[in-house]
């Protein structure tokens, strides 16, 4: 019978061993952590950042350039909506709307504005029938038909999302007294928009009506269209 041999560590390989597997769980260890601080170094600077943006886009809501006059809100323009069909001012004509300037990268004021518009027309019930609401993106450059559509169907299927050229961006923007500007570049090519954040409520004729921020309480904006429908109401689909 051939004599087994039974093999053994050294204490010395078996310490070298634990130590191994020591080393390699601290740096599994130290690597999460420094993943976690790192997100949550991103998550604090997209916050600061966010609100740098919110703070300024208040500051700016009028340039010099565009007086704010509320009577010169709102006005004619071209652009294209989610499934790539031209549309005008005139398309939208008879019915209230709710207009919202934004983009689909936008981090928090945009979502918030759009669940505000988008829990407000889910309570109108039959009403919402007679209001469009249009978000109008001020990044053309990204946000294409396509990316808009599934952007704004996240919120509401009623909800219509409309680009064009930058030319036909900054005509409606001027119309409807928004401002907006490429931010800083984060991240290699991706950026940030800085943006005035209104909600705009427009007749049926196309007149400034009244506005709101992004943050409004949904009742704020069903009290402001159910009072219009009152002194003007608006037939029925």
């Amino acid at each position: 019978m051939p004599k087994l041999f039974k093999y053994r560590f050294s204490k010395k390989a078996k310490r070298r061993a634990e130590l191994r597997v020591l080393q390699i769980v601290l740096a599994l260890v130290l690597g999460l952590a420094l993943a976690c601080v790192a997100v949550l170094l991103q998550i604090r600077r997209d916050e600061t950042r966010s609100g740098e943006i919110r703070q300024q886009a208040q500051q700016n809501i009028f340039k010099p350039e565009v007086p704010p006059d509320t009577k010169k809100i709102g006005g004619f323009f071209t652009l294209v909506n989610q499934d790539g069909k031209t549309v005008t001012d005139a398309d939208y004509k008879g019915k209230y709307l709710l207009v919202y300037f934004g983009y689909t990268y936008c981090p928090d004021m945009c979502p918030t504005g759009l669940q505000s518009i988008a829990h407000a027309l889910d309570q109108l019930g039959a009403d919402a029938k007679k209001v469009q609401t249009l978000f109008i993106t001020i990044d053309p450059e990204r946000d294409t038909p396509a990316k808009l559509k599934s952007y704004v169907a996240s919120f509401h299927p009623d909800i219509a999302g409309l680009t064009g050229s930058a030319a036909q961006i900054a005509n409606v923007a001027h119309e409807y007294q928004v401002y907006y500007a490429k931010g800083e570049i984060v991240e290699g090519t991706d950026y940030m928009m800085d943006h005035s954040s209104l909600i705009y409520l427009m007749n049926p004729d196309g007149k400034f009506v009244t506005d709101f921020p992004e943050n409004a309480d949904p009742a704020a904006l069903i009290k402001a269209i159910h009072e219009q429908l009152a002194a003007k109401p608006v037939p029925g689909p």
